[in-house]
């Protein structure tokens, strides 16, 4: 039997939809709870090929909402995106997923996704989400915003040329300054966010017009909105207006402090795992060395490095206390 016959039944997308949405590329900005459950639900549908990107490891938090994660995915501390694309094989054997071990910045977006027909939010940052929407109203790729907390959950498509972006419809979004780290989550609201994320990426892979709406709501208390956003549109702005200048693109900053992980992440320290070995070596420093990382302590702090440069300093209240402990590691 066809692997997609109900999807085909279904009158809006039928035989040609199908088509379409099977010779698509997606690209997915982290791999957590939105991630995840909208990286299923495409592999699921047929998209040609997947593109994903997380900074992060696996955690037993995680598992309460992230649903391609198993227990050992955290006791080994594999990286998200090495963990999802072994699951997502084992749904659809024939999927070309990528992914990368990386931050999501403006140099990985151009180097990792460029060929994407459609970029999904998994973060839970709003200065990603800012570049994500520079990168598409630059490139002409369409993203879909996602967001969810507590029992709230919200959804989004921007779409370049049709309608306002992020930043024109900032005012309309609900407020979400509050993390899963500190007041929470329950599956139900990744769900639903999730859901309408998968919803509009359906829509825009099969290339049938609809009108665009901003979607939000609380699952415990049964509250539901749609809003019009397509008035929003300024006429200055920096990144869909008469002359956009793209700022977020432009982004250089080496240190970002993880949301709601007393973490802080610095970006290019060395990508030479030999060099980092004979340093922690030279200082007689233990160290676990896997295929995707090396972990480490100094002064009480845990540390991970991953290929490419990256580092992670744990238990950190702040960037300048991490930019005190990195001095004073490596000088």
């Amino acid at each position: 039997m066809n692997r997609y016959d109900r999807q085909e039944k279904f009158n809006h997308i039928g035989r040609a939809g199908q088509s379409r949405i099977n010779t698509k590329t997606v690209g997915i900005i982290g791999m957590g709870a939105l991630g995840t459950h909208t990286a299923s639900t495409l592999v699921r549908a047929g998209v040609k090929r997947l593109i994903i990107i997380d900074r992060d490891y696996v955690e037993l938090s995680n598992l309460q909402r992230q649903t391609l994660f198993v227990e050992r995915d955290a006791v080994e501390s594999l990286p998200k995106v090495i963990a999802a694309k072994k699951q997502l094989e084992q749904i659809d054997s024939e999927v070309m997923i990528t992914a990368h071990i990386d931050h999501c910045d403006a140099a990985a977006l151009h180097d990792y996704f460029a060929s994407c027909d459609l970029l999904i939010d998994g973060t839970d940052n709003f200065e990603v989400r800012q570049t994500i929407n520079d990168f598409s109203y630059k490139t002409t790729i369409p993203w879909i915003y996602g967001a969810c907390v507590e029992a709230t959950y919200a959804a989004c498509a921007f779409i370049p040329g049709v309608t306002p972006c992020f930043n024109c419809a900032l005012g309309s979004l609900p407020v979400m300054n509050r993390t899963c780290d500190t007041v929470g989550i329950i599956e139900p609201a990744v769900s639903l966010a999730a859901s309408f994320q998968s919803v509009y990426a359906m829509k825009i892979l099969t290339g049938i017009p609809f009108d665009a709406k901003l979607i939000y709501g609380d699952v415990w208390n049964n509250d539901h909105t749609t809003l019009k956003f397509g008035r929003t549109k300024k006429p200055d702005c920096v990144t869909c207006g008469v002359h956009p200048t793209f700022p977020y693109l432009a982004d250089t900053q080496q240190e970002t402090m993880l949301c709601g992980r007393n973490t802080v992440q610095f970006r290019r320290v060395t990508d030479n795992a030999a060099e980092l070995e004979r340093f922690l070596s030279d200082r007689d420093m233990n160290y676990q060395k896997t295929p995707y990382f090396i972990r480490f302590q100094f002064n009480e702090k845990p540390m991970m490095w991953f290929p490419g440069g990256r580092l992670l300093i744990h238990d950190i209240k702040s960037i300048n206390e991490a930019k005190t402990v990195f001095h004073q590691l490596f000088g």
